[in-house]
Formats: C-alpha cells, structure tokens, sequence
C-alpha cells in the first residue's frame, strides 16, 4: 500500500499596497469645482445686475407714479403700445416704422400682440385727420411734446377699441445694441435685400437664407422695403411685420438663455440709453416678476393684412376685429 501524497505547502498571502488614486480623478474633480465656481459666479452675476443695475435702470426709465396693489401688473391685466421710432442723426425723423400693440394677462400667462403696417390707412380719430398709422406721433410731437404719449394712446387705442395703459417707445440704435449684445441673433432671412441710400447711409445687403445676423443686420432685415437699383424684389408691410415678430420672438428667446444671462449688463446698458416709457417703475419690476418666464407658444401674433392702394395700407374691418378680439379676450 503506496504512502498518501505529501499535501502542497500553502503560498503565503501577499499584502498588496493600495494603488494611488489616479490622476485623472484629481482631474475630473479640478473640472467639476471650476464648473460650480463658474455657476456661482455667473448666479452672483446675475444677481448682482438684477438688485443693482436692472433695479437702477427701471428708476431711470420708469416713472414716479403710484401703482395701487389691485392695478398691479401681478393681479390685472395690462396694455401696451410699442413704438419703434428711426431717429437717426442724418434722417431726423420722428416716424414709427414699427408699431405694435400687445396685451397681457397674468392669470394665464399669456400675451397677444398685433402688429401695425406702417402705412395703414387711420381715419380722423381723436380730433386728428386721417393719416398713415407711422405719422400720428410725428405730428403729435411736433404739436405738443407734453401731451403727445398720451394722445398717441389715444389714437391707437380707439382704433383697436382697448384702453391702452403704457406706450413704450425705443430707438432703433437700441434694438441694434441689443441685439449685438445677445452676440446676435438667428434667423431664416426670406428674400434677397439690396438698397443704399447715401443720404442716411443705409446699406441693406442681404442673402435668402437661414444665417445669424448682427445688430445692423437684423435692423436692415426689419426695416426692408424696396431695392433702388432693381437688383432684388419689393416687400410689403406686412412681409416687414412678418418678420419684425420673427426677430422679437428670437431676442426674446436668447433673452431668456444663459447668454442672455451673461451679456445681461450689456443688454440693459443698451435698454436704457434708448428707450423711453411712461410706465411707473413699480409696475415695470412687477411686469418683470410677473412675465419674465413667459412661454413662447402662450404669445400669440397677429399679422394684419391689408391691401395696397397708393399711398397707403387698407386692412379689412373682419381683420381689424379679428386684432381686437385677440387684445380685448386678455384684458377681461
């Protein structure tokens, strides 16, 4: 009988070191702290531009005026009449190429906002004779400067059959500064647009086609009516009001992005040297507070059509009451 097999001496139990930790942890740990640095900065940013500079420019911009609790921009809803006036040094003009009318409501977080050829016909209201729509504020401030905004609301007001609460009027030299301040904005440009005119220095000069534009650019694409030299087609005012909306539906967006969060010193630095507004500066932070988060899809746009008879713009009475229904079913 063979003797049982010698059993195998068991291998000694080797204490391993543990392994450093790899530099790429250290790494990723550096990116993420510098991440949250950067937000915290950015929120202090932020906060810092609204408690101090916004605060400071809405008492520069608004009014003095009282605001009773129940004719808050948080609790009642409000009406506003937007005017886009071309006061450049060389043309000197006080005309409003750009004439809006938007009413808000706050318990549905919603908006209406109708947009106004510039040459549409207005017959005599309030006392003045009939007119294109972009030469009422001209005349009223060349007749009385004191008693101008209230009348141009007046004016707009009876057409539409709201009450119009505020008139904000801005600068083109302001949409300009905005927008390059927002790093410009995107945009599907409809048509070819050439014109120069030398005596106020336009030089529109744009391709069809989805591209970002720059200030001077986007204002060209909104002002744009006719070529001089036939090179590129005419448009109407109401392609023109088409596409102002386009470009305020987008500034609003970018607004309302992190870069607009980050340029937001410059965007209200360009504001505030170019817009003029009779609302109080009490009710200008609630209607802050209160829309500032407005859904795209809860603004509706409505684009008045009309028909072209030299020299001017005739909108149907359907499309007109389609414009007031629209304004008037916020207001209730």
């Amino acid at each position: 009988m063979s003797e049982p097999a010698t059993p195998l001496p068991q291998r000694a139990l080797r204490y391993r070191k543990p392994k450093p930790k790899r530099k790429l942890n250290k790494v990723l740990f550096g990116i993420l702290g510098l991440l949250l640095l950067v937000c915290l900065a950015v929120g202090v940013y932020a906060s810092y531009l609204y408690f101090f500079k916004v605060d400071n420019l809405i008492e520069q911009i608004g009014t003095d005026e009282e605001v009773p609790p129940v004719m808050s921009a948080k609790v009642k809803p409000i009406s506003l009449l937007v005017l886009g006036v071309d006061s450049r040094p060389k043309t000197g003009g006080l005309n409003t190429d750009v004439i809006m009318v938007a009413t808000l409501n706050p318990e549905t977080q919603s908006a209406a906002v109708v947009s106004i050829p510039r040459d549409t016909y207005i017959d005599s209201v309030k006392g003045m004779d009939a007119n294109k729509a972009n030469a009422f504020y001209a005349n009223l401030m060349a007749s009385s400067k004191a008693t101008a905004q209230t009348k141009i609301k007046q004016v707009f007001g009876s057409v539409l059959q709201i009450p119009v609460d505020y008139m904000v009027l801005i600068n083109f030299n302001g949409f300009q500064d905005v927008v390059d301040a927002l790093g410009g904005i995107t945009v599907d440009v409809d048509m070819n647009m050439r014109y120069v005119d030398k005596a106020d220095g336009t030089n529109i000069n744009l391709k069809a086609g989805i591209q970002k534009l720059t200030g001077k650019q986007a204002l060209d694409f909104v002002r744009y009516r006719k070529s001089n030299n036939g090179v590129t087609p005419d448009s109407s005012d109401m392609e023109r009001n088409a596409r102002q909306q386009k470009v305020v539906a987008e500034v609003l967006g970018k607004l309302k992005s992190g870069t607009g969060v980050i340029k937001a010193g410059e965007i209200i630095d360009a504001v505030g040297n170019n817009i003029t507004t009779d609302i109080p500066s009490t009710q200008l932070k609630d209607m802050i507070r209160t829309y500032i988060g407005i859904d795209q899809d809860k603004i509706n746009y409505i684009h008045l059509e009309g028909e072209w008879k030299t020299p001017y713009v005739y909108v149907a009475e359907s499309d007109w009451q389609n414009a007031r229904n629209a304004l008037g079913n916020l207001l209730k």
